[in-house]
């Protein structure tokens, strides 16, 4: 059998189809294992700033079961404490700071009136809703200030700590 003959023959076009196929194969699988390593990547960072940006519950995970200890990464509620640049610093419950970053199409409310960053002070009261980000800051959608002199009611009382164990 000479090499022309093996190059125009079946058993060659199966054999170059197999190895195609294998190269193809092998694509793909690499595509999916770096997906997967990102989405791991991205799950391990944010887990690993939960605590440090978000608060937390304070005596851990699956200690209160009310719900009440949770902090949401969609949003915050308290009192400007720095301002920098595009980034505000949020005091909220339980003196937990927030990073809140202001983009260009964050909409800034005070009532009825819409406001611009500049008009955010230090010790504002606000209320944020936004997006949580990779590093753990929120990327505010929308803020809405409060008057200081407005006598807003108190939180509602939290109730009482059901434990399962102790």
């Amino acid at each position: 059998m000479n090499l022309q003959t093996f190059f125009q023959s079946k058993k060659f076009k199966w054999l170059l189809a197999g190895i195609g196929a294998l190269i193809i194969a092998l694509l793909i699988f690499q595509l999916g294992a770096t997906v997967g390593s990102r989405k791991a990547r991205f799950e391990y960072r944010w887990a690993q700033n939960y605590h440090r940006m978000f608060g937390g519950p304070k005596g851990g995970f699956f200690q209160d079961f009310t719900g009440q200890d949770f902090v949401s990464g969609h949003g915050t509620a308290g009192d400007i404490i720095k301002i920098d640049g595009d980034n505000l610093i949020i005091q909220g419950q339980d003196d937990v700071e927030k990073i809140i970053t202001i983009a260009s199409s964050t909409v800034i409310k005070s009532g009825a009136n819409d406001l611009t960053a500049s008009a955010l002070k230090i010790n504002d009261p606000v209320v944020v809703i936004g997006s949580p980000q990779e590093d753990g800051s929120i990327l505010a959608k929308i803020i809405r200030m409060f008057n200081p002199e407005d006598n807003l009611p108190p939180p509602p009382p939290r109730p009482k700590k059901f434990r399962m164990w102790r």
